[in-house]
């Protein structure tokens, strides 16, 4: 009997997962890889940390070489093969041996195409000038390496302000040199919404990284001493010993494109449920392929490892007959800025915005990551978007230096489950004084949405404040040591029953503290009191992010 013969196009995630868990499924199929570079799977995520000396030796980037394929799975990894074209008609591939030049064919019973994306690399003056750089592949960050090294470089500009860029500059950092970042979005993280980025920004700035945010690059160029200057749009000339560009990756659809296969309106490979593509016999897997948000089913590129690992397995099983689906993505994502935690699922509140999602809230939460009394607790700003129908979880995004992870792992795994804010309320997680609290930051999340479903807690925000409101601050008196509000009633928490009759009985009253905690108390008081009263979720921190942003806009 003929052995099934499954071609794969292309390494790292999804192609190396796929082939993998092809060969446990059929240890009978013939299956080849074909990688035009010169590694099969590596950790890309990885590069900025051998760039910034923290991964000190480029082997430990490596997760697996041909001779790990052939011996452990009785997989042909052939480096240095780029294929060139797929005839459908016959089920055949032409590959170009990169390192003879010459070509052959390969016929397939099933091609998995994993081909990735390459870095944007704007068509502007001066784009292609020495000293500027893009990183995707362990070339790239052997080159970055290399001349930092060799032109002692002292100054850097990274165009973008996304999680390569940020990863970027911390790693730069790390290695001596004055960093400056330039993003064209309001501010960093455009996958952020702007009052959680705010603290990003904060820090950032805090270990002197330059930001210029809403300007973008126009080009660049030398100036008469040879040194690379870049110029943005907001009329700025930035001199540079080495540029890097993080604005983005484009899919690599070139290959199916020219195959007839379908694209995606998003310019993806369109695939199916099963990563098949509109050819039976073909799919495809990885940050080439376009993918569907799992919240509002709408279509999206997302070059995340965990998804293409996730579709290699799915393409697997579907060619082996197995009836394996991908549910899709929430876009989960993780990032470090120095000794701070960024982390994000689901929808941000823009994105409910864009897609016309009216019946959500957000609130706003400051606590820490574990009890206060236990040494090194430390904030984590959460934000939580849900639905006010159900209460079913929307998204959410938190930042701090410990127990992030930990709190947007959960918050994922509720979405994905279509859980309710009642659901994170009830949640039992573990606890110890050195990992979290009786009330982890996730139940209090789900009791302060909760309360707000209930109509135990109405709630204001500091971006919709009406303009006839009054701002009650219930901070204890030596806590004010800022000028903030001056027009606020300051009313401690501890003198507000005694105090209630200085409160005007017909106008709205907006309560606040720093963190918001006490102003709930507050805003519990005065409703039994029948007063018009509403907390300003987050307190005094989410005030200041949100005033930032206001302030840029």
């Amino acid at each position: 009997m003929k052995k099934r013969r499954i071609l794969i196009v292309g390494g790292v995630a999804g192609g190396a997962s796929a082939a993998a868990r092809l060969r446990r499924l059929c240890e009978d199929c013939e299956i080849v890889i074909f990688e035009r570079g010169a590694y099969v799977s590596f950790a890309n995520c990885g590069l900025p940390y051998y760039i910034g000396d923290v991964i000190p030796e480029e082997s430990d980037l490596l997760l697996a070489s041909p001779k790990l394929f052939r011996e452990r799975f009785n997989i042909d990894v052939r480096l240095h093969n780029e294929v060139l074209a797929i005839h459908r008609e016959q089920h055949v591939i032409t590959v170009m041996d990169r390192t003879t030049q010459q070509t052959y064919t390969e016929p397939y019973d099933a091609l998995i195409l994993s081909p990735g994306a390459s870095p944007l690399r704007p068509r502007l003056p001066g784009i292609d000038l020495p000293g500027v750089f893009a990183l995707r592949t362990i070339p790239d960050s052997q080159q970055i390496r290399a001349w930092i090294q060799e032109k002692q470089a002292k100054r850097a500009v990274i165009i973008g302000a996304g999680f390569i860029g940020l990863e970027m500059a911390e790693n730069l950092h790390h290695r001596g040199l004055s960093v400056t970042m330039v993003e064209m979005a309001p501010h960093v993280l455009p996958i952020l919404d702007d009052d959680v980025a705010y603290y990003a920004e904060q820090h950032l700035l805090a270990h002197g990284v330059r930001l210029h945010l809403g300007d973008g690059l126009t080009g660049l160029s030398h100036d008469e001493h040879q040194t690379l200057v870049v110029h943005t749009q907001k009329g700025l000339r930035i001199e540079a010993d080495i540029v890097i560009l993080a604005v983005g990756v484009r899919p690599e659809t070139t290959l199916a494109r020219d195959a007839g296969l379908q694209l995606g309106e998003r310019g993806g490979i369109h695939v199916d449920e099963h990563m098949q593509t509109s050819d039976p016999q073909i799919w495809a897997v990885g940050d080439a392929v376009e993918v569907q948000d799992t919240l509002h089913r709408s279509a999206l590129l997302m070059p995340l490892a965990g998804p293409a690992n996730r579709q290699g397995r799915i393409a697997a099983d579907h060619i082996m007959g197995r009836s394996s689906t991908f549910r899709g993505v929430q876009a989960t994502a993780i990032c470090g800025i120095f000794d701070l935690t960024v982390a994000t699922t689901g929808c941000s509140e823009n994105i409910l915005r864009k897609m016309g999602h009216t019946h959500y809230e957000k609130i706003y939460l400051h606590p820490s990551h574990h009890v206060g009394y236990y040494p090194g607790a430390k904030p984590i700003h959460i934000k939580l978007l849900f639905d006010t129908n159900d209460g079913r979880i929307l998204g959410a995004q938190a930042i701090g230096e410990a127990g992030v992870d930990r709190r947007i792992d959960v918050l994922a795994m509720a979405i994905q489950m279509n859980a309710t804010v009642f659901d994170l309320e009830e949640s039992e997680l573990c606890y110890a004084p050195q990992y979290g609290a009786a009330k982890d930051p996730i139940n209090l999340a789900g009791m302060i949405a909760s309360n707000v479903l209930k109509k135990d807690l109405p709630l204001a925000h500091w971006d919709q404040l009406e303009s006839n409101a009054l701002l009650l601050d219930v901070r204890e008196m030596h806590e004010k040591t800022d000028a903030f509000c001056p027009d606020a009633l300051q009313i401690p928490l501890s003198q507000l029953r005694q105090r209630i009759h200085e409160i005007p009985k017909h106008q709205p009253i907006r309560t606040f503290c720093k963190y918001g905690q006490r102003g709930y108390y507050a805003t519990r008081v005065l409703l039994q009191h029948g007063l018009d009263a509403a907390n300003l979720s987050g307190g005094l921190l989410s005030f200041h992010a949100t005033h930032s942003r206001l302030h840029r806009t």
